[in-house]
């Protein structure tokens, strides 16, 4: 089976990866594989990243991490599935996240 890039999969395949990466995480965090479980859960993050439309990441906003509950992240720019910024209250170090991490902040607009 030849690897095919995410970006070049349907929404049907994107779904069926992930399915497919969350099962072997699964598995591999029951064998107690701590490494293996990590990777199949970042590749599984990022197949989820080319679900969402990058458009709807705004730079300048802060989104909520849906990794880290209660940790804000403001968003200074994107490249490719990838939103760049920092934590709020750290040390605001620049950092690269999946933009399927991101959750924005519910808002009354």
């Amino acid at each position: 089976m030849s690897e095919k890039k995410y970006s070049d999969m349907t929404v049907q395949e994107l779904r069926t990866e992930i399915a497919n990466l969350k099962e072997k995480a699964r598995k591999a965090e029951q064998l107690g594989i701590v490494n293996e479980y990590a990777v199949y859960e970042r590749k599984a993050t990022m197949a989820q990243s080319f679900l969402i439309d990058p458009t709807s990441i705004k730079p300048g906003e802060m989104y909520k991490i849906t990794s880290d509950p209660g940790i804000y992240f403001h968003v200074e720019y994107l490249k490719g599935r990838f939103a760049w910024g920092y934590r709020l209250g750290g040390d605001k170090y620049e950092e690269a996240l999946p933009i399927s991490l991101l959750e924005p902040l519910k808002e009354g607009k």
